[in-house]
């Protein structure tokens, strides 16, 4: 048994170890309740001996937990959710050669094997091995595997020679663990829609979504050379967040053309590279701001962005939307303009974002000071039992990055 685990006593008066996490009962509904302390087996219950147990230092609230808090997924009650995990290793199993007891570790969000076609080909967001309905795992989260997720106080990763990066200095990691949490997810998200859209030095850019990703991603297009980095939302407290921290805020219910707002920053209706961080939960903006609309921000993009240019998509698109009002999106169907993409040669590039193509060098940005994320994304440390009013208020809008804080390390 862990050492470091809290533990209790059952009815025959032997020690167990315990473990709290946050669990989705329902739309709109999560709650803190005791759950298993991780065990060394897969979602099937096979006996694995590649495995890590975590004794989680930190771990984030994502806006893709808000999709399935919303009802908007076909995710299961009773789902420990969670996927963006930094932890100290507490026990290993002993095929685990390269890390130890006591290393601080960053946790991909992907769960991935390193053995399949995907993962020698560093595409780990679509591994073939860890889920049996489709392409691609992750902790907590619907559709991908049944990984128990780690908005908790312990959990289990497995293949851990393959998924983890210890940090090289545990003193000075815990010193900047409000920037290296984002290295789980948004930040490698957030560079993997820059990468992807093309950015470069002297690119004009529109990122869509002023939330966590959005700043993410924003932030990304500057380390990558951008001369002119727009992002658009219609929220005003998140605009402005982003003026705070640099960027030039785009208030899309200023208008129904978004060419038009781009065109009072960079002088022309266009621009060489655009982000959606939005995802399938899009609403119309100008006039027709607050209704869904998909497909809007896809659209808007592939009107603003020029002829042979790309188009990042790291947002969310899912496909089931069982909480739409439209039939067609309640299938993953979306309303879009492909061809007016395909008769501008735009490319697009969608999926999960394969963290381990990036989380090293981002590591090293953090560490070397080169990119404060924790300011950008204005991270906000909360205890694991405030974590169903920090969902009410990310949900609300708040321009923040909640970090849950289970054991209290952070402060």
């Amino acid at each position: 048994m862990p050492k470091l685990a809290r533990q209790r006593t059952n009815r025959k008066g032997i020690l167990m170890a315990t473990n709290r996490g946050v669990v989705f009962l329902g739309p709109g509904k999560v709650e803190v309740q005791s759950i298993d302390y991780p065990k060394m087996q897969n979602p099937a219950g096979k006996e694995i001996t590649h495995g890590v147990i975590l004794k989680i230092v930190s771990t984030n609230i994502c806006g893709s937990d808000q999709h399935m808090v919303r009802g908007r997924t076909t995710a299961p009650a009773g789902m420990v959710l969670g996927h963006e995990i930094t932890g100290e290793i507490i026990e290993k199993g002993r095929d685990v050669e390269y890390l130890n007891i006591g290393d601080l570790v960053t946790v991909p969000f992907n769960v991935a094997c390193g053995r399949c076609r995907t993962c020698r080909e560093r595409e780990t967001g679509v591994c073939l091995n860890v889920n049996p309905g489709r392409a691609g795992g992750a902790y907590g989260y619907v559709d991908m595997g049944g990984w128990v997720g780690g908005q908790a106080e312990y959990v289990m990763v497995p293949y851990a020679d393959f998924n983890l990066i210890k940090f090289p200095d545990k003193a000075q990691a815990m010193a900047k663990i409000r920037d290296l949490t984002m290295l789980s997810d948004i930040l490698p998200t957030g560079f993997h829609g820059a990468v992807n859209a093309g950015v470069g030095v002297g690119s004009t850019v529109y990122v869509a979504g002023a939330g966590p990703v959005g700043l993410a991603a924003a932030a990304s297009a500057q380390i990558l050379g951008a001369a002119v980095v727009m992002i658009g939302d219609m929220n005003q407290e998140r605009l402005r967040h982003a003026k705070k921290v640099g960027f030039e805020p785009i208030d899309l219910t200023k208008s129904d053309k978004l060419e038009d707002l781009i065109a009072q920053v960079v002088g022309v209706p266009e621009v060489d590279s655009a982000i959606d961080c939005v995802g399938f939960e899009a609403h119309g903006h100008g006039s027709q701001h607050g209704i869904e609309a998909p497909a809007t921000v896809l659209n808007s993009l592939m009107t603003i962005t020029r002829a042979a240019g790309s188009i990042g998509i790291p947002g969310l698109y899912v496909t089931e939307d069982p909480g739409s009002k439209d039939e067609a999106s309640r299938q993953g169907n979306l309303r879009m303009r492909f061809g007016l993409g395909w008769a501008k040669s735009q490319r697009f590039y969608t999926g999960q974002t394969p963290v381990l193509k990036y989380n090293r060098q981002l590591m090293q940005t953090i560490l070397h000071d080169r990119l404060p994320i924790a300011k950008i994304v204005n991270a906000t440390v909360i205890r694991l039992d405030d974590a169903p009013q920090g969902y009410q208020d990310f949900d609300k809008g708040a321009a923040k990055k909640f970090v849950l804080d289970p054991h209290g390390l952070l402060n």
